[in-house]
């Protein structure tokens, strides 16, 4: 991980999670990284060959000449290196590694223009990661305004960090965020304002269903 956009990402990231695999996504709030803020991206896991841009900052959007939110943030690679994006991702959210990628784009006048990438996991409103909180910026600086579409993303590297020195599996996520046991299924959701919790009905309701 090289630029400083990515780095700073990288750290808040950690700091919000703690000693757990990923954060919640309410727990990011935005005025804590409203320096990068137009650089960042959320994207939601609909299954492992599509993740939707949820929010794209501004100055991303305007770097990429398009608007990118309900985007297929694969769509923009094609071949072995959408595979190897693909496996990137399950690393992320299966694993809760976070990703670093560098690639290349064209835009139809501007050129060859070089990025890096940073994928980190969030878990939101499921027990799992469905969210991907990113960044991306330059790897050198240009005068181009970011007035065209880029097309043809290259892959030139990619790598995993493991935040916590190795491959963190979810259920180790569950165990950490979620003190409720895994065979208890009954149970509704309660919202207040942006925060909603799980409520288990306890062995006392339990006993007077079996009385009644």
């Amino acid at each position: 991980m090289k630029q400083k956009i990515n780095q700073t990402l990288y750290a808040y990231w950690n700091e919000v999670r703690q000693d757990r695999a990923a954060p919640r996504r309410f727990e990011i709030e935005p005025s804590q990284i409203a320096s990068i803020l137009p650089h960042t991206f959320i994207l939601e896991r609909v299954d492992s060959e599509t993740f939707r841009y949820r929010l794209a900052g501004t100055g991303l959007c305007e770097t990429f000449g398009q608007e990118l939110r309900d985007t297929n943030f694969l769509s923009s690679w094609s071949g072995d290196d959408k595979a190897a994006v693909e496996r990137l991702l399950a690393s992320v959210t299966l694993h809760c590694g976070a990703g670093v990628l560098e690639f290349e784009a064209e835009g139809a006048s501007s050129g060859t223009l070089g990025f890096e990438t940073i994928l980190l996991p969030l878990v939101h409103t499921r027990d799992s990661v469905d969210r991907v909180l990113g960044a991306v910026c330059p790897t050198a600086r240009t005068d181009w305004s970011g007035s065209e579409a880029m097309s043809n993303w290259a892959l030139k590297s990619s790598d995993v960090i493991w935040p916590n020195g190795r491959p963190q599996p979810m259920i180790d996520a569950l165990h950490r965020q979620v003190p409720f046991l895994p065979h208890i299924r009954k149970a509704r959701i309660v919202r207040s304002e942006r925060r909603q919790f799980r409520v288990y009905d306890g062995g006392l309701t339990n006993s007077k269903d079996k009385q009644s």
